[in-house]
Order: C-alpha cells, then sequence, then structure tokens
C-alpha cells in the first residue's frame, strides 16, 4: 500500500495532465463568420480550425436579420465558454450555443461593436453611433425586441462585466465608464452610471480584461491598461511601438501575448502572439478582433 501511494502523484499527472499544460484556443471574427484555432496546430498559414459559425448556414435566424448582419466585429465566448456572443456593426447581436450552433437571442441593433453577456441573462451592447445618441443598450435573452434600458455614451466599442466588483465597464471614444446593476431582480432593471474616466487617448476602440481587477483599451494611437483598484491608465509597453493595434489579449501570469493590428483598413488576416513568437495568417477571413479562449 505505501508503494501505492508512492506512486499516485506521478500515476495523476500522466493519466491528468495540468490545464496549463493545453494550449489555448483563439476564437476569431470577420465578414460573415466567426472560427475557433488551436494555437498549438496553428502557424502561418497552415490553420486547424475546430469551430466555424457562418451566419448564412443559422436556420433559426429570420431572414430580415440575416440580409442585415453581414459582418462580423467581435465574439466572446461567455458562459464558462458555453456559448458564444456575436456583435456586427452591419445589423445586431447573437449568442450562440457552441455546442448545437443554435442561436438563443438575437436583436437588431444597428452598430452593436461589443456586447458582453450580464447575470440573470441579460445582454448589453455598445453601439458606435445611435440617432438618438444612446450607444449602450440592454436587451433581456427573453425579450430582444425590447430595449429596457440605454444610456448616452458617444461611440460606444466596448463592454466588460468584471465580476469582482460586480460592475460593467463600458468604452467609449474618450472615456471610461462604470456601472453597478440597479433593480436587477425586477422586471425593470437598469445600469446604474457610476464613474467616469478621461481616456489618455482619444478614439477608445476595444476593451477587455487581462486579469480580474485590469482592463486592457486599444485607442486610434496606442495602447493602454487600466487598473481598476488605483484607477490608473498605463501605457501598455510591450505593445508601445506597434500601431493601429485593433484587439489585446495578455496573459500576466505566463507573460503570453495574442493581438491583432489594422493592416487592410480596418480589418488583417494576421493573427500575431508573442511568447510563443508566431503568426497566424487566415487569408480568406478579415479578420477584426480576438478572443483567447482559456481552457480549464
Amino acid at each position: 500500500m505505501k508503494r501505492i501511494a508512492f506512486l499516485l502523484p506521478f500515476l495523476t499527472v500522466l493519466l491528468f495532465p495540468a490545464c496549463s499544460e493545453a494550449a489555448d484556443e483563439i476564437i476569431a471574427c470577420g465578414d460573415d463568420q466567426v472560427i475557433i484555432i488551436d494555437r498549438n496546430k496553428s502557424a502561418d498559414t497552415n490553420v486547424f480550425i475546430t469551430w466555424k459559425w457562418k451566419i448564412g448556414e443559422i436556420d433559426d435566424l429570420p431572414g430580415d436579420y440575416l440580409k442585415y448582419m453581414r459582418t462580423t466585429d467581435e465574439c466572446k465566448p461567455v458562459d464558462n465558454n458555453k456559448k458564444i456572443l456575436i456583435a456586427s456593426s452591419s445589423g445586431g447581436v447573437v449568442l450562440t450555443d457552441r455546442k448545437t450552433k443554435k442561436s438563443l437571442f438575437y436583436a437588431y441593433v444597428p452598430m452593436a461593436h461589443s456586447a458582453e453577456l450580464l447575470p440573470g441573462d441579460r445582454i448589453v451592447v455598445a453601439l458606435s453611433t445611435n440617432p438618438e445618441g444612446n450607444c449602450i443598450q440592454l436587451f433581456d435573452i427573453g425579450k430582444p425586441d425590447k430595449v429596457i434600458y440605454q444610456d448616452s455614451l458617444y461611440s460606444g466599442h466596448g463592454v466588460v462585466w468584471m465580476p469582482r466588483y460586480q460592475r460593467l465597464f463600458a468604452l467609449g471614444f474618450d472615456e471610461l465608464r462604470s456601472y453597478s446593476l440597479k433593480d436587477w431582480d425586477t422586471d425593470n432593471p437598469s445600469l446604474q452610471p457610476d464613474r467616469k474616466w478621461q481616456l489618455p487617448d482619444n478614439g477608445g476602440h476595444d476593451l477587455n480584461n487581462i486579469t480580474d481587477d485590469r482592463l486592457i483599451i486599444t485607442t486610434h494611437n496606442g495602447v493602454w491598461t487600466f487598473d481598476i483598484p488605483d484607477e490608473q491608465f498605463r501605457e501598455f509597453e510591450l505593445l508601445k511601438d506597434v500601431r493601429n493595434v485593433k484587439s489585446v489579449n495578455y496573459n500576466e501570469s505566463t507573460g503570453e501575448l495574442l493581438y491583432t493590428k489594422g493592416e487592410i483598413s480596418w480589418w488583417t488576416h494576421n493573427i500575431y502572439s508573442r511568447n510563443p513568437d508566431k503568426t497566424i495568417t487566415v487569408p480568406d477571413i478579415d479578420l477584426y478582433k480576438t478572443r483567447v479562449i482559456r481552457r480549464r
């Protein structure tokens, strides 16, 4: 029995390798589709796609909606990677089940650049332009045709929910805002504006989280981090000399960095990573933003 007990730790490593050894996936979008890429098996133009979602292949979306939703701008894994939330500036927002590809929510929201799934099955959308100036809109998954809350934010380009602080952060053209949940257990929930911070550089473009208490922001001319506890913007040194950065994913504990940068006007075909230093090229899709799916 002592010998078996001694061998158990080694058998565990062999049979159940640590999650950190598995390469994270990349979820990327552009044109009319979303793809998930195996990072470990992809390099240069040899792209190993493990999952693909095309707007025109979704049977349960109305024809009118398909007509408008032509270009995907942002796609992010939500609900522990079981679902994917897609924003399209040409037509709206879709929440789809990753396994079945069935759409769980869709709403016609022109100029939607970013979306986030909030507690209680509600979805918030950031719009770059809106005739009424309300570039933050809130929906209930069960009522996709009704905006239940909206707020003014000039040129909304990013929304991220931070569970540790129970707050939503929204990126505009020249400011970052935070919201808390108000009347969330009622039929009339809203987002309560908390704080506003002036960006160090105009042209807020993309918002992502890199730790539980730190955000990363891309603007027209640079990349910045925002530390929530001390409310400080800092220039992101690792991309200081890279121009026209569109989206950034960074793992502080491992130093892994993945980003896209505009090379064909707004678009690119390349996904760049450092540590390891590698480029993945997807020639058939005009890529915009990428996100990393952490394997648990």
